[in-house]
């Protein structure tokens, strides 16, 4: 059955490629800019990924402290010093990873193709527990002193026990018969587990005993074909206060009520990355290559880049200042959170990187997808940036849609665990305190040095901010370079590696 699945989805594919009238779109040609930050390489470590590569997997990098955790597809999992990259411990399993690490319990959690959970001590690497959850592990565990929340490929949200990764409860939704190739990592918050799913959905679930809450979808599937019909939330959520915030795949992006999952307000949009978030703004890296920041209240758009089209784009993570997002050959992004202006450019390997940068202090590190990590330092260069006004304070009543945008709010009902739907706000949710809230190419030599200053500005769709004089202007794309093949959907379960 399994194979008549794949067989199915490969001839879907090779007839939606037939079907194309026009080429796929090309990434943009990184072109000059002045650089405002400078980028200095720290130290680089590794850890045994071979193969990863083309699985594009869930393993990413995280942070403990002065601590440093990564896994490898080949089965090592290994600790550095944040400061030096300096080698702590490292342990080699049978299993191949694809999922984590997570931290937390005194655990270093990971998951493997074959769903396998494994727990390490997080102080010398030594194994805790594994246990067997049946399902491939492509995104890492969410975990707290009560519980581990992961998601598998078949669709399962699963709670465990952190004491001996005795599984608690399960909670399953309906997996498409198409859909990418990846899962949503849980979030928990409060007494909650918040979790995106393929066939479009949030749901929110009780941590003691696995019970729906709420569950929200985000986007109903629309289109003719399977490949149109993909709205996957395979993005983790963000999670503010009593605000939600979550993105799907050719779906929309949504701020949703943490108790309800009420839908406050949505844009269209479609992203398979994760959201970057701070006080005034939300940054979304499309699946187009496009950086968006929106107002965290309303929705409203605050600025967008383009310089970065169809470079496979991983999500955008927030910073002090900035927002860091990596691409396809393995350069790193600093853009400017007010104003999306390209700040600094690195490049640590021509290997792509999937995965999120994580940000700690004025360091960034990366973690490309043959296991290569990277520790940057980031610095303003003096009297090169300086940072514009505010933004105007926003209205504490219904959210009007920008000139030319289509902000929906409340565009659909949630529903109650009892099956009725909730009622619809009549007006968006007051501003905390009544404060007002804050927004936030050419090729770099490894080692962090910048291009020659280019002065064209960038081609966005909403006005920008004010800007002081002197600060230099994103740059537009240049003429495009080959593209990398794109996500590639795939049937659901999916079957484990032979």
């Amino acid at each position: 059955m399994s194979a008549r699945r794949w067989l199915v989805a490969g001839l879907l594919l090779l007839l939606v490629a037939c079907s194309k009238d026009k080429d796929i779109d090309q990434p943009a040609r990184l072109v000059p800019f002045s650089a405002t930050l400078r980028v200095q390489k720290v130290w680089s470590a590794k850890v045994k990924d071979r193969g990863a590569q083309s699985l594009r997997l869930g393993l990413g990098i995280a942070v403990d402290g002065d601590r440093v955790f990564a896994a490898g597809h080949r089965g090592e999992v290994a600790a550095f010093d944040l400061h030096n990259g300096r080698l702590l411990w490292s342990k080699r399993a049978k299993e191949g990873y694809s999922g984590g690490p997570a931290i937390g319990a005194g655990l270093v959690v990971v998951g493997s193709s074959e769903g396998d959970l494994v727990a390490l001590s997080e102080t010398d690497g030594a194994q805790r527990w594994k246990t067997r959850l049946n399902g491939e592990v492509l995104a890492a565990p969410a975990l707290s002193d009560r519980l581990i929340a992961v998601r598998t490929a078949d669709g399962k949200l699963h709670g465990l026990s952190p004491k001996d990764g005795r599984e608690l409860w399960t909670q399953e939704e309906q997996v498409p018969r198409l859909s990418l190739r990846g899962t949503a990592k849980p979030v928990l918050s409060g007494e909650f587990v918040l979790c995106g799913f393929d066939n479009g959905k949030v749901a929110a679930v009780n941590m003691g005993d696995g019970s729906i809450q709420w569950s929200t979808t985000i986007a109903p599937p629309h289109g003719k074909t399977e490949l149109e019909r993909l709205d996957d939330v395979d993005a983790a959520v963000r999670v503010s206060g009593s605000d939600v915030y979550a993105v799907g795949f050719q779906g929309r992006v949504a701020m949703l009520a943490l108790e309800t999952g009420q839908i406050w307000w949505s844009h269209e949009a479609s992203s398979y990355r994760g959201l970057g978030l701070d006080e005034g703004a939300l940054y979304l890296s499309t699946a187009d290559g496009e950086i968006v920041a929106l107002r965290r209240r309303t929705g409203t758009e605050v600025w967008r880049q383009k310089a970065l089209l169809h470079r496979r784009l991983s999500a955008a993570v927030e910073t002090d200042t900035s927002i860091v997002t990596t691409d396809f050959q393995g350069f790193v992004h600093w853009l400017d959170k007010a104003t999306g202006a390209v700040q600094a450019r690195a490049r640590p390997s021509k290997v792509r990187v999937s995965n999120p940068p994580v940000a700690v202090g004025n360091m960034v590190l990366v973690m490309d997808d043959k296991g290569r990590l990277t520790a940057f330092r980031v610095t303003p260069i003096p009297g090169a940036y300086k940072p514009p006004p505010p933004l105007p304070a926003e209205s504490t009543g219904t959210a009007a849609p920008e000139p030319g945008k289509s902000t929906e709010a409340a565009p659909a009902p949630s529903t109650e665990p009892n099956g009725t739907a909730a009622p619809q706000p009549s007006a968006m949710p007051p501003e905390p305190n009544g404060t007002a809230p804050q927004p936030d190419g050419g090729a770099t030599k490894p080692g962090g040095t910048t291009s020659p200053e280019s002065s064209t500005p960038p081609a966005n769709s909403a006005p920008p901010p004010r800007v002081p004089p002197g600060t230099p202007p994103p740059p537009l794309p240049s003429q495009p370079t080959p593209d990398p093949t794109p996500p590639e959907p795939q049937t659901q379960p999916q079957p484990p590696p032979t």
